[in-house]
């Protein structure tokens, strides 16, 4: 309908800033061009991506998972001390995934019952689950013999490195999720508005510990494949960046910290992103404690310009080139006398039609 505004696609922006980024990188070295640097760029990313991924349904529900970094070194440790009992990889990757289930179930269930702020429910989290590796090992590494299990992070299907291919997968999976189910309709309706969504029947502490469970599980495949990478579980792994890194790339993507808007592309998007910004500092030799300055200061830029990008649709970019054309419509100023003020001129009739907002 001539009458409907058609906005610009939600990740245009994001888009956008990784050619830029990219093209920036690539001039200012020749190494970062290549196709290893390529490979490390994707598997670096692929943690960061599954992180966000998960992060940003719980973003969509007004609330945050802070737990998402410890959560990836006890999935990986469970994992590892599996097999080193004996268990096959298969079974031990399974055991990680349930134990990321259920740390986010459980972050789900308190929030929802005990009505406490997801801050400091998954900030305790945080601190649990980061412990438990430890209190099991003693705080050792444990290594992995099953060659097998190597193929989650070093495995390729036609040339494609493995990780890059499941997180690909996942990205699919959860946007059909989102877009094309009523799971996903009640997820943007609880962060929009949670009173009005409970009112409408959507049973709001199911959706909340679903969003929370799926974070949990993209968290257990982010520590399969850390560990399976490195054939080595550390109680550690995940306490860098990764969590400032996948809130970083979910906002950056266009997720509202609010709830209620973003998409699984947009943070997908800005997960490659992050990982570009953070291969290239490291390609061109800068050191790693510029990297969280760099960061913060793409996700302010971010989402300075998501917010403006909201704000403008193709139809006011036509509105503007229309105003600097010769004025078309009747001139200002008083109706003629006996005319009713709003009445239509002589000959034609007025519109009954209404502009859809």
């Amino acid at each position: 309908m001539a009458g409907r505004r058609r906005r610009l696609p939600e990740e245009v922006g994001i888009l956008g800033i990784l050619v830029l980024v990219a093209l920036v990188m690539s001039a200012l070295s020749e190494n970062f061009r290549t196709f290893s640097n390529l490979q490390i760029l994707l598997l670096n990313g692929a943690v960061i991506a599954f992180l966000a991924l998960g992060q940003t349904f719980v973003l969509l529900t007004g609330g945050i998972d802070l737990s998402t970094g410890s959560n990836v070194a006890l999935t990986g440790m469970l994992a590892a001390i599996a097999m080193r009992e004996g268990m096959s990889w298969l079974v031990a990757s399974l055991i990680a995934i349930a134990a990321g289930i259920l740390v986010g179930l459980f972050n789900g269930a308190v929030i929802h019952y005990a009505k406490l702020p997801p801050f400091i429910v998954t900030f305790s989290t945080f601190g649990i689950a980061a412990s438990v590796p430890q209190i099991l090992t003693g705080a050792s590494s444990v290594s992995v013999a099953d060659r097998m299990f190597a193929v989650i992070g070093r495995g390729s299907i036609f040339g494609v490195p493995m990780p890059v291919v499941l997180v690909v997968v996942a990205a699919l999976v959860l946007t059909f999720v989102l877009r094309r189910t009523a799971v996903g309709v009640h997820i943007y309706a609880v962060g929009g508005n949670a009173e009005t969504s409970r009112l409408a029947g959507i049973r709001i502490g199911r959706t909340t510990m679903l969003v929370y469970a799926i974070s949990g599980l993209c968290a257990a495949f982010g520590g399969l494949i850390v560990t399976s990478r490195l054939m080595v579980g550390y109680p550690t792994a995940g306490a860098g960046n990764e969590l400032f890194f996948s809130i970083a790339a979910a906002v950056v993507g266009g997720v509202s910290l609010f709830g209620g808007i973003g998409s699984i592309p947009g943070a997908f998007l800005g997960a490659l992103l992050i990982g570009t910004v953070s291969n290239g500092m490291n390609v061109i030799g800068v050191e790693s404690f510029w990297q969280p300055l760099v960061i913060g200061v793409i996700i302010l830029l971010g989402v300075i310009l998501d917010t403006y990008r909201r704000q403008l649709s193709l139809t006011d970019i036509g509105r503007l080139f229309s105003r600097s054309g010769p004025a078309s419509g009747p001139p200002d100023g008083p109706p003629a006398p006996g005319v009713p003020a709003g009445a239509a001129p002589s000959g034609q009739t007025p519109s009954t039609s209404t502009t859809r907002r």
